[in-house]
Order: C-alpha cells, then structure tokens, then sequence
C-alpha cells in the first residue's frame, strides 16, 4: 500500500472538514444573523450543497476509482441522470426511515426532508462518487472484507460515522432540558456532520495504522 495515497485521502478528507466548517462560519459575514442554531435549515441547505459540491470536484480530480474507463458522451450523461435519481431516491428512503424512527408525519415535514438530504450527502453522494450508480459495489462495499481501496475503506468509515451520529444525536430530544439545540432535527443533524467528520479525520489514520493488515485484492 502507497504512503502517497494516503497522504492524498488524508488531504482529501481534511479538505471536505474544511469546507464544512465554513460553511458554518462563512456564511456570517455575508448574512446578518446566521447561525448553524438559529438559521438551521438555510445552514443544512448550504452545508449539503457546498459539501456536494465540494465531493463531486474532488473526485473529479482524484478520480479514485480502481478501473477508470473510456466511455461515450452518451454513456456519462446516462450515468450522472442514473446518479441524480439514486440520490433523489436516497433522499426519500431516510425520510421514510427517520419518520418510522419518531420523527413527525406531517409536522415539520421540511425538516425531516432537508435532514434525510442532509444525510444523503454524507452517505449515498460518497457511494455515487467512488463507486457510480452500481448497486452490487455498494453491496460488496459494505460487506465484510468488501472494501477494494482505501477510498472504499474511508467511504465505509464516514457512512458508518455519519448514521450513527445521527442516531447518538437523536438522544437528547426526548430529555426535558428546554435548549434551543433540542428542536428537531437540529441535535440529530449536528450530530450526523459531526459524525461524519470524525470519520473523516479517523479513516486515514485508522487505514495508515492498519496498512500492513489491508490486502486489497481486485475481484
């Protein structure tokens, strides 16, 4: 296993850590007011899209994936509208997921939507970005001893980082302490960022730590 290749997911990875925390910071010089606490839904939706952003120019760049292959003009818009619906798609399925877990039905139903987009972004945009809209990679991916790279190694350990930030995050709703970080979905939000961030800083290091155990075999 290269050194080098870490060293670029360690930069990659610190990178998306930093766009995320100025999406949090930046936006508060140009708009009176801002804050991840009392403007959440405008912060969800600049964090998502400058996180989304931010991931598809990486990994146009890196372009971590094992094979890359030649393909038609065709071919790739076919791919991104096959990306754009997996998303969408993904989006629907954790707001389905998040009401079944006690978030309202029909209250706060924006919410709960940009939170499920939210967490999209942390998950499915990662799945579509190293392994494209292929279902049985996503499949062996998230399997035991799946992982065929460390950018797969890494998109394990932020998808994982991510949910279950979330979920250690919906804990505190329920408890009567009256704090303005209790209003959904504000705690189980920060908490999938935060999960997904640690993911991010632990991949690298974990994989760095475990190099000589990791034998990435194509299959």
């Amino acid at each position: 296993m290269k050194e080098a290749e870490i060293r670029r997911l360690l930069a990659a990875n610190l990178l998306c850590v930093f766009s995320i925390i100025l999406t949090a910071v930046l936006p508060s010089f140009f708009w009176k007011g801002f804050t991840v606490l009392g403007t959440h839904l405008t912060w969800l939706c600049i964090c998502s899209v400058c996180v989304s952003t931010f991931n598809i120019i990486l990994h146009l760049i890196l372009r971590p994936n094992l094979t890359p292959k030649r393909s038609s003009f065709a071919h790739k818009i076919s791919r991104f509208l096959k990306c754009c619906i997996y998303f969408f798609m993904s989006c629907i399925l954790f707001h389905a997921i998040i009401v079944l877990y006690g978030a309202p039905l029909i209250e706060s139903v924006t919410e709960t939507f940009l939170f499920a987009v939210l967490l999209s972004t942390f998950t499915t945009l990662q799945c579509l970005c190293v392994l494209g809209p292929n279902i049985q990679a996503w499949i062996r991916v998230f399997s035991k001893n799946g992982a065929m790279s460390i950018w797969e190694s890494s998109l394990q350990i932020t998808t994982i980082g991510s949910i279950l930030g979330a979920w250690f995050g919906a804990f505190p709703i329920p408890l009567d302490w009256d704090r303005p970080w209790q209003v959904w979905p504000i705690s189980c939000s920060l908490g999938a960022t935060f999960g997904y961030m640690a993911g991010l800083i632990i991949a690298p290091l974990w994989i760095h730590w475990n190099r000589k155990q990791l034998t990435y075999k194509s299959r």
